[in-house]
């Protein structure tokens, strides 16, 4: 049992479990997800975490096959700069590792924002603490767990995911 998966039972969330066995030589790890269970990719969100102005850290949790974009990101948090927090920071901060942070649960209760493209749909899958571990719950409930707001998070100018390819990195580490 994750931190997550005790929150939502915890709260009373409802949320579906979904397990794979994860290929330690992917790093594309929401990707992998998508194709071992069998759903949409655009149904299947990662998490980031975001440094701003220096010390403040913030969630995104946007689909996987798209980027994030910094500048929307600084805008949804009223700031001038963002960029990525480094990968260690992340896992130490959330008590996840890289491929399985997940937005809800993490020793520290963090700003976080959700790419508005969640509202459209039924649900959507996150990670559940671990890799090989996905939650499936709807975008309001992962909203209310997590206090999060919703904002377009999607970098619309860089090159989307087409589809999963073992091996292959992210540019951050995350679950692209």
């Amino acid at each position: 049992m994750t931190p997550a998966v005790t929150l939502l039972k915890k709260n009373r969330i409802a949320f579906n479990l979904h397990s794979y066995q994860h290929d330690p030589t992917v790093n594309s790890y929401g990707l992998e997800a998508a194709e071992k269970l069998q759903v949409e990719v655009a149904r299947v969100f990662k998490t980031l975490l975001v440094k701003v102005d220096k010390e403040e850290l913030l969630v995104a949790v946007l689909p996987v096959a798209h980027q994030l974009s910094l500048k929307a990101i600084a805008q949804a948090a009223g700031v001038k700069k963002a960029q990525l927090a480094d990968p260690k920071e992340a896992e130490r901060v959330t008590g996840y590792l890289v491929g399985g942070i997940s937005p809800i649960g993490q020793k520290k209760a963090l700003r976080t924002f959700i790419d508005q493209s969640a509202t459209t749909l039924p649900s959507l899958f996150i990670s559940g603490g671990r890799r090989g571990l996905d939650l499936e719950l709807a975008a309001a409930d992962l909203q209310q767990i997590t206090r999060a707001q919703f904002f377009p998070l999607i970098d619309h100018g860089a090159r989307q995911a087409p589809s999963f390819r073992a091996g292959k990195d992210s540019a951050d580490g995350s679950r692209p």
